[in-house]
């Protein structure tokens, strides 16, 4: 059949030239998704510019000053010990986003060394990993987190590695599933015919085929973690005061809900909103990348 059949003739591996400018028409044509981005965009500049522009210490305590509300000079008010709300928030969104990257980071190394092991050794080593992978997905998540961040003891590096910990299955299982279907393909077929090293196989023609749905994954994952380390906190079990962690935030605001309600509201929709914006880029990615939803796209 001849290319007008939409088959694609394009090695693997290789770079998509008309990838920006599918990104480019997927924001124009659907404004959630620029919204995402936009939010992400906005949080990851706050994050690392804000603290350079606040005037104030975000743990510098001026009882003073305690329980005043918004005003010019502090924009969202202070907190019970006199500290600036909005630099506390700002200071919080460097925490909880590096943690969101640290935790799904590891996560996507776990998990998707894993899977690219169990999908194409097979065998006995494929059954091994995979009832691992189902033991671990057996317990909730955010259960087993607090568990394991419960026996660790309270701080944002336990938090960290119980949700490193229990969050590497999801993408072992996607990225086995994948691989087991990109291991049958001729070009796979060749490069061992001709004695090329599995690792050589695994990092050349099978990871670049299975990228898309973890890029995916690893984008939702984000906005959860951020609500999983909040919650953590909120509880005791993350970070400690007077460290200006959001979900710690919340904890020390709940007392005041009637008398200084910016305490709570802050931090709430700072998660909020974060959460939003990286399930709305995470929903406008997977329509992006999966071929699937091109394929459908392009016969309309």
């Amino acid at each position: 059949m001849s290319s007008e059949t939409g088959t694609s003739t394009q090695a693997p591996g290789s770079v998509d030239r008309s990838v920006l400018e599918r990104v480019r028409s997927e924001l124009r044509g659907n404004p959630l998704t620029l919204a995402g981005a936009l939010i992400v965009t906005g949080l990851a500049a706050v994050a690392i510019v804000g603290p350079v522009l606040t005037p104030y210490d975000p743990t510098t305590q001026e009882l003073a000053n305690r329980l005043q509300s918004p005003s010019l000079a502090h924009p969202l008010g202070t907190d019970q010990l006199g500290r600036d709300v909005m630099t506390r928030l700002v200071y919080g969104a460097r925490i909880s986003l590096g943690i969101a990257i640290a935790v799904t980071a590891i996560r996507v190394v776990i998990g998707t060394t894993v899977g690219l092991v169990a999908g194409y050794a097979g065998g006995w080593v494929d059954e091994a990993l995979m009832r691992l992978v189902d033991v671990q997905l057996a317990f909730p998540g955010l259960v087993l987190a607090l568990v394991v961040a419960g026996i660790l003891g309270p701080s944002l590096r336990n938090v960290m590695l119980a949700l490193a910990v229990v969050g590497w299955a999801t993408y072992a299982r996607v990225v086995r599933g994948s691989v087991l279907s990109v291991k049958e393909r001729e070009y796979v077929h060749a490069a061992k015919l001709v004695g090329t090293p599995p690792r050589r196989i695994a990092r050349r023609h099978l990871l670049p085929n299975v990228i898309n749905p973890v890029i995916v994954l690893a984008t939702l994952n984000l906005g959860t973690v951020v609500l999983a380390t909040a919650g953590l906190s909120f509880i005791g079990l993350g970070a400690q005061p007077p460290t200006p962690e959001w979900g710690t935030m919340l904890a020390g605001g709940r007392n005041y809900l009637r008398s200084a309600w910016w305490l709570v509201n802050a931090p709430g929709v700072a998660i909020v909103l974060t959460v939003l914006g990286f399930n709305l880029l995470g929903d406008g990615l997977r329509d992006l990348l999966d071929p699937r939803q091109q394929s459908r796209l392009e016969e309309v």
